[in-house]
């Protein structure tokens, strides 16, 4: 798996992942664990929706 989740990319997805799953669990919903995805995608700065849509946020370094 190639990285196509940039930094700030990664930072937003963790906190709005964070936020999601925090709601559901004031609310006592399953719905808070829709918040894993994001959290999943930026640890591993690699999110398969990105690559079927060809996007590339990640620096390439030379």
């Amino acid at each position: 798996m190639k990285c196509n989740v940039g930094k700030t990319e990664q930072v937003i997805r963790i906190t709005i992942g964070i936020i999601i799953v925090f709601v559901g669990l004031y609310y006592r919903s399953w719905w808070g664990l829709i918040g894993l995805a994001p959290i999943i995608t930026g640890a591993t700065r690699y999110c398969p929706a990105n690559a079927i849509l060809g996007i590339q946020n990640c620096k390439v370094k030379h």
